[in-house]
């Protein structure tokens, strides 16, 4: 039975999950491997909503793409949630949150572990994507390592996925988003992005022909859509 890790601090920031791993760049960031195939799914659902995504029966990625609070026994748990994860097509590596305003320590620390996790679920047999997060400038250029941080631990011509959902508030986060995702592209030049959340026009103008854009809604408004869908086909089999 696998110690229960209370905090990242008990074990070193999980060094546990990368004792076998591959690690990329001088920051040895853990590697996600290039899948043997491209799985687009149908649907994209929360961690803390997964149960209701089942109940659906909908063939969906679990992702992260809510409050980091949310989320953080996969972080210290990771090896508890294997089996319970493998009951859904896919798995898209945690969105810990790189904050522009944070240190830049704590910046590649959320990369760290969200390449360690996607790492162990991929080596336990999940069908695992990296989600491709980045802060400020100094994550996604070589401003200060020779390295691009954000893009460490991800192989070239993939598939990953990115968040728009809560990300693109204010003017400064849509120009260090839309910086950010020229720059993922020109580095990974995936095969497929995984959009959670909505595709803001002036963000990705005349990035369509760089990727396979997929575009999924956010589980609150795709469980409106739901209601909505449900209570138009109710009334049309009652007339």
């Amino acid at each position: 039975m696998a110690k229960t890790i209370k905090n990242l601090v008990d074990e070193g920031f999980r060094v546990s999950l990368v004792e076998k791993a591959f690690f990329d760049g001088d920051l040895e960031i853990p590697h996600i491997s290039r899948p043997k195939e491209i799985k687009i799914p149908s649907g994209m659902v929360p961690f803390s909503c997964r149960e209701r995504s089942l109940a659906l029966g909908n063939q969906d990625f679990v992702c992260f793409y809510e409050r980091d609070a949310k989320f953080r026994k996969i972080l210290t748990n990771t090896e508890e949630y294997v089996e319970d994860l493998s009951r859904f097509q896919g798995v898209v590596s945690p969105d810990c949150s790189l904050y522009i305003d944070a240190p830049l320590c704590v910046q590649i620390a959320g990369i760290y572990l969200n390449r360690a996790v996607g790492y162990y679920l991929q080596q336990q047999g999940l069908y695992a994507v990296p989600n491709i997060r980045w802060g400020d400038e100094r994550t996604y250029t070589t401003e200060i390592f020779r390295d691009k941080v954000a893009f460490l631990g991800v192989d070239k011509h993939s598939i990953v996925s990115i968040g728009t959902y809560g990300q693109i508030k204010t003017a400064e986060s849509k120009r260090y988003f839309r910086e950010g995702l020229i720059a993922m592209l020109d580095e990974l030049e995936p095969e497929a992005v995984l959009v959670y959340g909505p595709m803001n026009k002036k963000i990705f103008a005349g990035l369509e022909n760089k990727s396979r854009f997929v575009e999924y809604p956010d589980w609150i408004t795709r469980m409106k859509k739901q209601c909505v869908y449900q209570e138009t086909r109710t009334e049309f089999e009652q007339e």
